[in-house]
C-alpha cells in the first residue's frame, strides 16, 4: 500500500460527504445553512442570494447576471449530488476531479478577492485535492474503483475512470 492511501482515501470520502451534504441540506432545508423555507423544495433559487448579494468583487458583475437562474441552480445541485456521489464511491474520479475543481475555481471567482486572504482560500485548498483526485491513483482504498474499471463500458471509454 502506498504511504498515504488511508489518508487519501478518508480524504476523498470527506469531501464526498461535504458535497452530499451540502446537496441535502440545500434540497430540503435541513435547518443547518439553509432553513427549510429557503430550501430548493420550498422554490427558492439557490444562487440567486448568494451570486446577487455575497458575490462582490473583481467578477462579481458576471455573477451577478447568474443570478437566479433555473440552469445555474440546476447545474449547482446536480454538481454536488454528483461530485458528492462520486468522491464518496471513488467511481467517475476523473470527471469529478475535474468537475469539482471547475466548481472551486467558480466559487472562488465568485469571491476573489477573498475578505480572510486575498490569493489563496479554502476554494483552491479543494480545488487542489479535486485535480490529485482526477490526475491520479490516490485515495482509491474503501472504494468501488476496482470493480468500476473492470466493467466493460470503463474499459472502453477511460475517461469514465
Amino acid at each position: 500500500m502506498k504511504k498515504g492511501e488511508v489518508l487519501f482515501s478518508l480524504l476523498r470520502v470527506a469531501i464526498g460527504l461535504i458535497f452530499l451534504w451540502a446537496f441535502l441540506d440545500k434540497l430540503f432545508g435541513l435547518n443547518f445553512a439553509t432553513p427549510p423555507d429557503k430550501s430548493w423544495l420550498a422554490g427558492v433559487s439557490l444562487t440567486a442570494s448568494f451570486l446577487a448579494y455575497a458575490s462582490k468583487g473583481t467578477f462579481s458583475g458576471f455573477f451577478h447576471m447568474l443570478s437566479g437562474s433555473i440552469v445555474v441552480d440546476c447545474l449547482y445541485m446536480a454538481g454536488l449530488v454528483a461530485i458528492g456521489l462520486s468522491m464518496l464511491f471513488g467511481i467517475f474520479q476523473k470527471i469529478a476531479g475535474y468537475s469539482g475543481a471547475l466548481m472551486m475555481a467558480l466559487m472562488y471567482l465568485s469571491l476573489f478577492p477573498s475578505a480572510n486572504n486575498p490569493l489563496v482560500d479554502e476554494h483552491i485548498v479543494y480545488l487542489l485535492l479535486f485535480l490529485i483526485f482526477a490526475r491520479g491513483e490516490a485515495g482509491l482504498k474503501f472504494s468501488l474503483n476496482k470493480w468500476w474499471k473492470r466493467l466493460s463500458l470503463t474499459k472502453k471509454y477511460s475517461w469514465l475512470e
